[in-house]
């Protein structure tokens, strides 16, 4: 499952793992509900198509797991609690008090199985707290993994949240399971309340139980989760990409393309992606959705589109966004073809770097070779094609008096995306 907004990405990292040409289901959210919602559909999904006892495992995307074999053994013994009607989540043994996890406190061990009944799911502590825990040998952190039978967290949902699940049953009535992807109706799923499987389901069931283990989990969510995956210099700081420090420690610096510079610094994140930067103290690093939020309230484009943004035909990078005039690298990956459509306030120039794409411009067509260039007037219908077998990259500059993607009137689309 995912965002509609990020399956073409998605799309293309799972073709790079198993090819392409698979028949692999896509679940997308039209909107964020959190995971309560999202996983009753999947559940929703696996009981028609392989009946209520077909076991779903769990898993975020923002996760690390270094030690496969042992996480393998986990999910087996996960799987044996779920075939007994369970449901399990995963508990990483701790290593440290860390705060800005969720524990779990363990009950009695469970007959016949190396899990525990979870006697109670804790929020975040403060770090005498978390001390406490990890001292005790009680307490887990609560991964956010977790592993049941598809029936069997319906039930569960129609039990200890019947919003959510009457939502989603909704919801899945008018979904079609055949397609590829499957598309979630935006009008019934905004309706539901948007609710964690924490707080829905699991610190609610009474059969939830826990399977602990060490296989070097990491939630890689935050900055600083992230940064503890490089190797430090003898000041302690991390750096992924081109960075100079000095008289710094504790820092992490990621730089994508240009370089960051830091003096008399310490215990900062300095992130630079190309569109934005984020300076942040390292224990405050997770609070960087506050940010995101403001963005939002400002209606600040930063807040929906990075630098490079993934369509279904490919992806666009921004070079260049000014008042007078917008600059973007588009890559068009073979056999796709964008839109055709026309734009009321601005033009277009577009030059051929790699490949070679098929123009059509009014009602001419033609192709553009390497080094070749066309222009596309104010409120010209225009369509750009990749009729080849690699990718064609191609410059693209904007003029006119707005640059904003609400300016596409789209009259034929292979994606779906005229109304």
């Amino acid at each position: 499952m995912t965002s509609r907004d990020y399956y073409f990405y998605t799309r293309d990292l799972y073709d790079d793992v198993v090819g392409e040409g698979h028949d692999h289901p896509f679940l997308l959210e039209p909107i964020g509900r959190n995971t309560a919602p999202a996983i009753a559909l999947a559940a929703w999904f696996l009981k028609d198509r392989l009946g209520p006892d077909a076991l779903m495992l769990i898993l975020p995307a923002d996760h690390l797991i270094r030690d496969e074999a042992n996480f393998r053994t986990a999910v087996g013994e996960a799987k044996a609690l779920a075939e007994r009607g369970y449901l399990v989540t995963f508990g990483i043994h701790p290593t440290q008090p860390e705060t800005g996890y969720g524990y779990i406190r363990k009950g009695q061990g469970i007959s016949g199985s190396r899990g525990h009944d979870v006697a109670a799911f804790v929020e975040k502590p403060d770090e005498e707290t978390a001390r406490g825990y990890v001292k005790s040998g009680e307490y887990d952190w609560n991964s956010g993994m977790f592993c049941f039978g598809a029936g069997a967290y319906l039930d569960a949902l129609e039990k200890h949240a019947p919003e959510i699940a009457a939502c989603t049953r909704a919801c899945w009535d008018q979904m079609d399971p055949e397609l590829r992807p499957i598309e979630i109706p935006l009008d019934l799923f905004s309706q539901c309340p948007s609710v964690s499987i924490d707080y829905a389901v699991m610190e609610k069931a009474e059969n939830c139980a826990v399977v602990g283990g060490e296989f070097g989990w990491s939630d890689i969510g935050s900055w600083k989760a992230l940064s503890e995956l490089y190797e430090s210099d003898e000041a302690g700081n991390r750096i992924l990409g081109k960075a100079v420090l000095v008289e710094s420690s504790g820092c992490f610096v990621q730089g994508d393309d240009r370089l960051v510079a830091a003096v008399g610094v310490h215990d900062l994140v300095i992130v630079d992606t190309g569109d934005a930067v984020l300076v942040a103290h390292r224990d405050r690093a997770q609070d960087v959705k506050e940010v995101v939020n403001q963005l939002s309230d400002l209606k600040d484009e930063a807040a929906e589109f990075h630098k490079t943004v993934f369509r279904p035909w490919g992806s666009y990078s921004i070079l260049e966004d000014a008042d007078d005039c917008k600059v973007k690298r588009l890559v068009i990956k073979p056999g796709q073809v964008l839109s055709l459509q026309m734009h009321h306030k601005r033009a277009e120039h577009w030059t051929v770097i790699k490949g070679v794409a098929k123009v059509r411009l009014g009602d001419k067509e033609f192709l553009l070779n390497p080094n070749e260039s066309t222009y596309i007037p104010v409120g010209t219908r225009h369509r750009l094609e990749n009729p080849g077998t690699d990718d064609v990259h191609l410059i693209e500059v904007q003029t006119g008096e707005y640059f904003g993607e609400d300016d596409i009137i789209r009259y034929e689309d292979i994606y779906g995306r005229v109304k």
